[in-house]
C-alpha cells in the first residue's frame, strides 16, 4: 500500500504525520481519516482552493490535472509547479509526500 508523508506544518500538522493508504483513495478523504484537519470549504466539490497541497513526491505517478482543476489553482496561495487539489488527487501506488501550503484563500478557518 502506498504510504503518505505529510510534512510539517505549524498549525494543522506539527509534528508531521505518515500513514498507509488503499490505491485509488481521495487524498483529502485520507488526510481527514488520518486526523490532518486540511481545510475543505467548498466539501470536495472542485469549487474553491482550500484543500491544495503540494506533491514533494510522488507527483508524477498521479493522474495528470484537468484544465478545470488547473484554472482554479492559479488562484491558489503559494501555487508551485507541483500543486494540486487533494480533493483531485486519487492515490495512485506510489508513496507520496505532500506539504500543505502556509495559507489559502479562504479568510475564516472553518472546523470540519
Amino acid at each position: 500500500m502506498p504510504r503518505i508523508k505529510v510534512l510539517p506544518h505549524p498549525e494543522i500538522c506539527p509534528q508531521g504525520a505518515e500513514f498507509e493508504s488503499q490505491p485509488g483513495e481521495n487524498l483529502c478523504r485520507a488526510l481527514l481519516a488520518h486526523g490532518i484537519e486540511i481545510e475543505h470549504a467548498c466539501e470536495m466539490s472542485r469549487a474553491c482552493t482550500t484543500c491544495h497541497v503540494v506533491v514533494r513526491e510522488g507527483f508524477n505517478s498521479l493522474e495528470p490535472s484537468t484544465e478545470d482543476e488547473d484554472d482554479l489553482l492559479d488562484r491558489a496561495w503559494g501555487l508551485t509547479p507541483v500543486s494540486r487539489l487533494s480533493c483531485q488527487v486519487a492515490v495512485d501506488g506510489q508513496d507520496l509526500t505532500v506539504e500543505l501550503p502556509r495559507y489559502t484563500i479562504n479568510y475564516a478557518r472553518e472546523h470540519h
